[in-house]
């Protein structure tokens, strides 16, 4: 169904909002635009920069099968408050995991992929080594 411009992308996110106005809302917002990816295709091959903001070298996994490479985050945030007697005031845990998958090619190895985690970004560089036949569609003409 196609929604009117007024309502903009989020007219349900509003309405199926029942959060408590004390919950840190602060990863769940942010989850939403996580792994934001820019692809740049160079003469030797492929860079590609993936924001992973608030994760760590050692949150983050990359795997290469079949031509696919899978980057994966998992998150898993603890924040404990406690009170002058030690008894918890608040109490949130906040975990998830997301992946992003790529077609690399089949004839790329592990050993052709340069992974560098630096600020909050993974970069991946891979050579080209596939030439991937893109379906081509023919349009006809109106006039």
């Amino acid at each position: 169904m196609l929604m009117p411009s007024v309502f903009g992308d989020s007219l349900f996110d509003d309405w199926m909002d029942f959060s408590f106005p004390t919950v840190d809302k602060t990863f769940y917002n942010n989850a939403q635009g996580m792994m934001r990816t820019d692809v740049k295709e160079t003469e030797q091959g492929y860079e590609v920069d993936i924001e992973l903001p608030g994760y760590h070298k050692e949150d983050v996994k990359a795997q290469l099968k079949d031509g696919y490479l899978t980057v994966q985050a998992v998150k898993n945030v603890n924040n404990d408050t406690k009170d002058e007697n030690g008894t918890y005031v608040r109490r949130e845990r906040y975990s998830g995991s997301m992946s992003r998958r790529f077609y690399v090619g089949e004839n790329v190895t592990e050993e052709d992929i340069h992974a560098k985690f630096e600020d909050g970004i993974l970069k991946l560089a891979f050579p080209k080594k596939d030439k991937k036949q893109v379906e081509q569609t023919n349009y006809i003409a109106i006039q």
